[in-house]
């Protein structure tokens, strides 16, 4: 057998800490070993994306644009990667074409290399504005791969076949290279060495591996999957590995040393960077937001299908609600929720939607008794097509004579002239409005605070202001 190194993709600036401890890593825990994330060897560093976004203003005081140019100097000569939800871009509704364009091109500019573009739905016309404003974006800049993700999860319609087919309408659309992204840890060993296989029969470009730990089969997985082909995997740091979190860098790179997959990573190097994020897993368990919880392994993420960040999700809502008891009620409510509403993969902003709703059919003791109007949304198609047809009588009583639309995002009208007339005198740059347009909520203090700084006024008089409206 030829030698086939296999690539990694180190997780620990994002999905690490995301799954982990709330995303509430600080950019100033990640300079001090830039360098030597840096000269590791990596394929790619997953720095941004996701919750990353949210979780800097909503919570750090960072401006999450200034932490990807800030890592990209730091980190010039390794890939960076992110996350983006496809027409979701890092928040929780459609955006409109422009936004998405610019949101891209901004995005390529300030230094991401490659982006790991999804959908909730694998609808794949909410990836296609995102897919092309890459290419667009890579021709302008000179880099920009496209990494176009299957939500990876079981059930009526999710065989091999169904991931090929979505596989090859992916690559005619452009993508570089194809993931299986299992956000819930649902792939179990063999059956990923199959779908790899088929996938690797069927389309010819590189095949990325993206599991978590949280059933305890995530290595398992990785190694069947990277022994019938694939090219690229995800892992984590042991200090914000496994658990909840992707199965652990230093575990995988020994287990293949001296193998035709050998990832050519020096382990006393890698060791370095796993002392050094002990020292930071620490003071995020000093916070209190990395529990020990998220290590254990949880055979529920098998038999319901739940994300490890729904799962802790689930815990606040009932926490909130004074109904903690209610847990293994709400798990096992949790795939008839997801039966009627067509089975989406439990990925954002889908996973949030089938948790809500699945809480209140529990607490209010009738099933859709009181609905979320996000649950009305997807089951009236505002998030596109839903992979299997839904449940009818669930649909009539979340909609009641509301009817189902025919709806596709690219119709929605332009919104960046708008965007920018609202965030008026706070807007110093053009990555300003896009944060305004993913969390306008959130963003308006943070940038009514970041003004009073730059311009040496109390931030006082923002109260009787206010936030402005959406």
């Amino acid at each position: 057998m030829a030698k086939r190194p296999v690539k990694i993709m180190e997780t620990i600036l994002r999905d690490a800490h995301q799954s982990q401890a709330a995303t509430r890593m600080r950019i100033t825990d990640m300079l001090p070993v830039a360098d030597k994330l840096d000269k590791i060897g990596y394929y790619a560093l997953e720095a941004w994306g996701g919750a990353t976004f949210d979780s800097c203003i909503r919570f750090l005081d960072e401006d999450p644009w200034e932490r990807l140019i800030t890592l990209r100097k730091a980190i010039p000569n390794t890939k960076l990667q992110m996350l983006l939800r496809g027409q979701n871009l890092l928040g929780y509704r459609h955006y409109s074409d422009d936004v998405v364009k610019a949101f891209v091109d901004l995005t390529v500019k300030n230094g991401i290399d490659v982006l790991r573009i999804f959908d909730a739905l694998n609808d794949i016309n909410n990836l296609q504005t995102a897919i092309e404003a890459t290419k667009e974006a890579k021709e302008k800049y000179g880099r920009g791969a496209v990494e176009a993700a299957l939500s990876y999860t079981t059930g009526p319609v999710y065989d091999n076949s169904y991931y090929v087919n979505k596989a090859k309408e992916l690559k005619a659309m452009g993508a570089d290279i194809i993931c299986i992204k299992d956000m819930a840890n649902l792939l179990k060993p063999y059956a990923a060495y199959d779908l790899v296989s088929a996938l690797k029969d069927a389309v010819d470009l590189p095949i990325h591996i993206h599991t978590h730990n949280t059933a305890g089969i995530g290595d398992m997985t990785n190694l069947k999957a990277i022994e019938a082909g694939a090219d690229i995997v995800d892992t984590a740091l042991s200090p914000l590995g496994n658990g909840t979190s992707q199965p652990a860098t230093e575990s995988l790179v020994a287990t293949l040393q001296g193998t035709d997959y050998d990832t050519g990573i020096d382990l006393k190097k890698l060791n370095e960077l796993t002392v050094y994020f002990r020292t930071v897993a620490e003071r995020l368990k000093k916070d209190g937001v990395l529990s020990e919880k998220v290590l254990k392994v949880d055979v529920n993420a098998l038999i319901y299908q739940v994300p490890g960040g729904m799962l802790s999700n689930l815990i606040n809502q009932l926490k909130e609600q004074g109904k903690s008891e209610k847990l293994e009620e709400v798990l096992s409510e949790v795939p008839n929720v997801r039966a009627d509403l067509g089975y989406p993969p439990l990925v954002t902003p889908s996973s949030q939607i089938v948790g809500t709703q699945a809480v209140l059919n529990v607490i209010m003791g009738e099933r859709y008794k009181m609905v979320t109007k996000e649950t009305k949304g997807i089951a009236r198609g505002e998030y596109g097509r839903l992979p299997v047809e839904p449940n009818p009588e669930a649909i009539k009583k979340i909609l009641g004579d509301e009817k189902p639309i025919k709806y596709s995002p690219h119709d929605l009208p332009p919104e960046l002239d708008k965007l920018r007339t609202e965030l008026g005198k706070y807007y110093e740059k053009d990555e300003d409005v896009l944060t305004y347009a993913l969390f306008p909520q959130v963003s308006m203090p943070f940038f009514q605070k970041r003004y009073a700084k730059h311009h040496g006024v109390d931030t006082a008089i923002f109260d009787k202001e206010g936030i402005h409206p959406v």
